[in-house]
């Protein structure tokens, strides 16, 4: 496999590593010492600065002010952000943007995404169904305007349905649905009467849209969003074959990114503690039970570095294989999850009552990286889905 990558998106990760170089992993208050969630909006100054220097736009094309990258570019900043814990939804608002702009007619994609290139407009996605565990698309059902209800004088044509009446429905419950409160939009999958997925663009504010508390591991704030006949334009609604499973798949790739650089800057903080506390005279880190451990966490790093390049490229080229994009999505996700968690555990371990010091950042990182390995499916839901895909796929 060859992993080099473009001189574009060389550029793109010495861009990201700018911005980041002035955040601080403790930005924020501790999520171990602050009941609740640790603060109510995202940092707005980190989110600014990434405006200004072109990263919301990095996967859109330059006619919506973009820099017409592909999702490895995403995935590379990601990385870099995970590193200091960014507390911003750049995840969520470039994935559902870079897929507006794949699947939606062009009067969304033109209304939508130069907004979200200048930071101006912020979008998230419903990821997580109604309990965290069932697909997201059969949380929420969608149904065209007037199916099943009255059409006569007395029905209402508010809450952003068409004048003609057209439009959907959107009804159910989506759980854990990350930044909701500081989103402009929420991308929302659902299912028709037919079982079809289809992939709903809602503003906050639409009539019929309530939004619940609920706190990550991590202390950021999420909430629990009900919709109750929440009307919606066509044209807010992508019935496209494929939106949403492409979306899922960008959305999961992209947190196995965050999995990777939160890893690397764990296992980069554990060498130094190590290298520096002496025992018995000597660094804890030439002793060879330490030794092997930290080498074991470096090959669970590598494993995740080149699987999540993989199940990128597949993503990023479109490209074809004996088995579908989401087999090497699922096994980034699987070694994503696993790894990240064997990481932060080691790390703990390693160093010893230290790691458990609030006034040390350390157990920032692994309130986040247990969030990221449960996030759009814990390692066994991911073995789940391969298996499915290899019996529906034979090799051989």
């Amino acid at each position: 496999m060859d992993f080099t990558f473009t001189e574009e998106q060389r550029a793109a990760v010495e861009a990201a590593r700018a911005v980041f170089s002035d955040v601080a992993p403790d930005r924020a208050p501790s999520p171990a010492l602050t009941p609740g969630a640790v603060a109510e909006d995202i940092d707005r100054e980190l989110w600014q600065e990434l405006a200004r220097t072109d990263l919301l736009g990095l996967t859109l094309s330059p006619d919506h002010g973009g820099a017409g990258l592909d999702p490895i570019a995403l995935c590379l900043v990601l990385r870099e952000s995970a590193k200091v814990l960014a507390r911003v939804p750049l995840l969520e608002s470039c994935a559902v943007a870079t897929t507006v702009q794949r699947y939606a007619e062009g009067g969304l994609a033109a209304e939508l995404l130069p907004r979200v290139a200048t930071g101006e407009l912020i979008l998230t996605a419903a990821a997580n169904g109604r309990s965290g565990h069932d697909p997201a698309e059969l949380a929420v059902t969608a149904r065209p305007y007037g199916e099943g209800e009255g059409e006569g004088e007395d029905s209402p044509q508010g809450g952003g349905a068409a004048a003609d009446g057209s439009g959907w429905v959107l009804d159910g419950v989506q759980t854990a649905v990350p930044w909701a409160r500081v989103a402009d939009r929420i991308a929302v999958p659902a299912h028709t009467a037919r079982g079809r997925a289809v992939l709903a663009l809602v503003p906050r504010t639409r009539d019929g849209v309530t939004l619940e508390d609920q706190v990550s591991t991590s202390g950021e704030l999420l909430a629990e969003v009900r919709f109750d006949a929440v009307r919606v334009e066509a044209r807010e609604l992508i019935e496209t074959e494929g939106c949403w499973d492409w979306l899922r798949s960008l959305l999961t790739t992209g947190t196995c990114a965050l999995a990777l650089g939160l890893g690397e800057r764990v296992l980069a903080m554990t060498a130094e503690y190590t290298g520096k506390r002496e025992q018995f005279g000597f660094p804890v880190a030439t002793f060879q039970a330490v030794a092997v451990q930290a080498a074991d966490r470096y090959i669970d790093l590598r494993a995740m570095e080149a699987t999540l390049w993989q199940a990128a490229w597949r993503l990023s080229a479109d490209a074809g294989g004996p088995l579908p994009a989401a087999a090497d999505v699922a096994v980034a996700k699987i070694w994503a999850s696993d790894g990240v968690r064997r990481v932060v555990q080691t790390a703990q371990h390693l160093h010893g009552g230290f790691g458990a010091d609030t006034d040390y950042p350390l157990h920032r990182f692994h309130a986040w990286a247990k969030q990221i390995e449960l996030s759009l499916g814990p390692a066994t839901a991911h073995e789940e889905a391969l298996g499915d895909l290899l019996a529906a796929h034979p090799l051989g």
